[in-house]
């Protein structure tokens, strides 16, 4: 046999393992666990950092005002030094809106060693626990929540003993090059991060979405959130690895009427998202930015291209091996796809969204070579081991 049949079959094989030995990572079922009302509604404050929000928060925050919640409940929405009016609107929607009580405020340029996020994550955060709340919902700006959304997470939260609940927003999908990028970046993620291993008790698989993430204050303040992780650029699963570490007990699936507004219309903006922290994900190491090219292109790369060269060489093996790669690929696809409310027949193109997300990843080493890397809304942020800590 040939290397290129050889290599066909490894690629084969390792569709194998991913379908029956990677959590299920495929499967789009695991969804916020339904619960009875508790006996008493637990205090929650949320927490919204928002940098120039504005063209997303008319559709965003009145969503979080008009919380149906038993209990009592507060809004903090930090304006992380916007330039575009959003700590007015979100006012002016508090004044034309109603529902929960919002504080606004600004906590300052972050100093070094935070992210701007988390620096004001942190300002939310402080002036939440002058509050003593039971729990605090951490959510973005461009996050939209159904009316018992606040409800529900509480009452997951309880009924399962979890000091963290996360659901991923279900994205926005409206233009060609989301339709095409979107339900894969959910769908890698749970690759690397499968949902049913997160919640297992003793298992080293931690993640969370930041853009809904509820945290028994009492976790957070144990795990010192967010001062531990104030350098980390993939925040969501920072935070859920500091509160796991510390004996905590958390949860993480797919959302279903939570909802991000936030338009990505072009490739631009799409690359922008992923780039600004793929090489982050990989801890800026080039082995490990090497490895993940290599994977990518045996696991997704290779099945389509076996199949046409074992077809035009008259490789019967090749050419088997390859198409048997390649349908199990987008079967495991499907179901995101569906969950996405996307036609099928984008399955099979997979493979070029995953060149395309080798190229990203690639782009966001080489951005961070060049001094350009983790840039987000004017800011550049440096590696953690470059960063002075401090006390």
């Amino acid at each position: 046999m040939s290397a290129f049949v050889w290599i066909a079959v490894v690629s084969l094989a390792a569709w194998v393992w991913l379908l029956l030995c990677q959590g299920f990572f495929w499967r789009t079922d695991v969804r916020l666990p339904r619960a009875g009302e508790p006996e008493r509604w637990p205090s929650v404050c949320v927490v919204v950092p928002a940098r120039d929000e504005a063209a997303v928060l008319p559709d965003s925050l009145p969503s979080l005002l008009a919380q149906d919640y038993p209990g009592r409940a507060e809004v903090f929405l930090v304006d992380d030094g916007s330039t575009d009016g959003t700590g007015d609107l979100a006012r002016e929607l508090a004044r034309r809106c109603g529902g929960l009580p919002l504080t606004v405020a600004s906590p300052g340029e972050p100093p070094a060693g935070w992210t701007g996020k988390l620096w004001a994550v942190r300002h939310g955060v402080a002036l939440a626990r002058a509050r003593e709340p039971e729990y605090l919902l951490l959510t973005d700006a461009d996050i939209a929540h159904a009316p018992d959304s606040l409800r529900a997470l509480v009452a997951a939260a309880g009924a399962g003993g979890f000091d963290v609940v996360s659901q991923m927003a279900r994205l926005r999908v409206e233009s060609v090059w989301e339709r095409l990028v979107v339900p894969a970046f959910v769908y890698f993620f749970a690759q690397l991060y499968p949902f049913r291993r997160i919640a297992r008790p003793g298992a080293r698989t931690a993640a969370a979405a930041g853009g809904c993430v509820l945290v028994r204050a009492g976790a957070a303040e144990r795990a010192r959130i967010p001062d531990a992780i104030r350098h980390a650029v993939i925040d969501d699963v920072a935070l859920a690895r500091a509160v796991k570490g510390g004996g905590g007990h958390i949860w993480l699936g797919l959302a279903d009427r939570v909802d991000s507004v936030r338009p990505y219309p072009r490739l631009h903006d799409l690359w922008r998202m992923v780039s600004r922290s793929a090489y982050a994900q990989l801890r800026h190491n080039p082995l490990l930015l090497l490895g993940t090219v290599l994977g990518l292109a045996l696991v997704y790369l290779v099945p389509p291209l076996a199949l046409l060269v074992g077809l035009v060489a008259g490789d019967a093996v090749t050419a088997a091996a390859g198409g048997l790669a390649w349908l199990v690929m987008a079967g495991t696809y499907g179901p995101m796809l569906r969950y996405y409310r996307q036609p099928l027949w984008l399955a099979p193109l997979l493979p070029f969204t995953a060149f395309l997300y080798l190229l990203m990843t690639v782009d966001s080493a080489v951005q961070h070579h060049r001094g350009r890397g983790a840039a987000w809304k004017g800011r550049t942020y440096a590696r953690p081991d470059a960063v002075t800590e401090e006390g």
